[in-house]
Formats: structure tokens, C-alpha cells, sequence
């Protein structure tokens, strides 16, 4: 299945609050279960038995614990190879911006990419990095104009 074909698929419909319940409700067991344990695999098995035991490490229960913390809280979920690329549309869609100003960003050299033909293609390694140093430069600009507010006494 393609990128596109796979952004093309409709979004499974959103948790009932019964649901994000159940999910809030495992990720605290999961975490109070690693929170208590030292060890370096975690076996999980069926109460009756009829299934296998598996063995599951720590770390990826912590991710699953993580993965059902952002589900109860209803908000979206994206999993993605960290070695994977992306297109320029879908670089705009992950920001919330638009096509136009990924390739500006490209091409002002703030955001990196390599060409493959004629197209070009982000790793999406540098697309979380750049939509980082975006979200610390927003919050520094916030911070500044509320210190100038301050200082100019319009505090509300």
C-alpha cells in the first residue's frame, strides 16, 4: 500500500467515552505494572491459560501505556518508521501548513530534503526536528509578547 493510498484511507471513527475509558484504565495498569518491575522482559498471559504466554520487553509496553494515554485523551495518533520519507504535500498535512510553504522552507535551506527525480522528499527524522524548533520559536514569541504586556502594564 502507498503513502498516498494509506492517507487516503478513512480514519477509524472516534473513541466512545466508554472506550477512552478502557484506555485510560490500561495505560494505569501498564504503568503501575513496569513502575513495580525491574525486569528485563514482562510475560503476559491469558487467565484461563488458553492462550500462550508471550514475552513482551518493558520498553514496549511502556509504548503501548504511551499509545493508550494519547487514545484516552482522544488525540491523533501517527506511527511511522523513523527512517521514513515523506512527500511535500504530506510534510504540509503533518504541519498544518500549506505545500507552497514547505517548498519555501525547503528552499530558504530551514528545512532538509533530498531530491529523487524531480520530487523532493523530506525524512521525517528532520520533519519532527524542524516542527520542534518551530514550536520553540512560537513559544518564545508568546513569551515575548506577554512580557512586553507586562511591561506595558495591559496584563489581563
Amino acid at each position: 500500500m502507498s503513502t498516498t493510498e494509506r492517507a487516503q484511507q478513512p480514519l477509524p471513527p472516534p473513541l466512545t467515552a466508554e472506550e477512552a475509558e478502557m484506555a485510560r484504565t490500561a495505560q494505569r495498569c501498564i504503568m503501575a505494572a513496569l513502575d513495580h518491575s525491574r525486569a528485563a522482559t514482562i510475560t503476559l498471559q491469558s487467565d484461563d491459560g488458553s492462550q500462550p504466554s508471550i514475552q513482551v520487553p518493558p520498553q514496549a509496553l511502556r509504548f503501548i501505556a504511551q499509545l493508550l494515554g494519547a487514545m484516552s485523551d482522544r488525540r491523533p495518533v501517527m506511527l511511522m518508521p523513523s527512517k521514513q520519507e515523506v512527500s511535500t504535500v504530506e510534510a504540509a498535512n503533518y504541519l498544518n501548513v500549506s505545500r507552497p510553504y514547505v517548498i519555501k522552507e525547503i528552499e530558504a535551506g530551514r528545512l532538509p530534503h533530498r531530491l529523487v527525480g524531480t520530487h523532493r522528499r523530506i525524512a521525517f527524522a528532520d520533519l519532527e526536528a524542524y516542527a520542534q524548533r518551530t514550536r520553540t520559536r512560537q513559544e518564545a514569541a508568546l513569551q515575548r509578547m506577554a512580557d512586553n504586556a507586562k511591561d506595558l502594564g495591559l496584563e489581563y
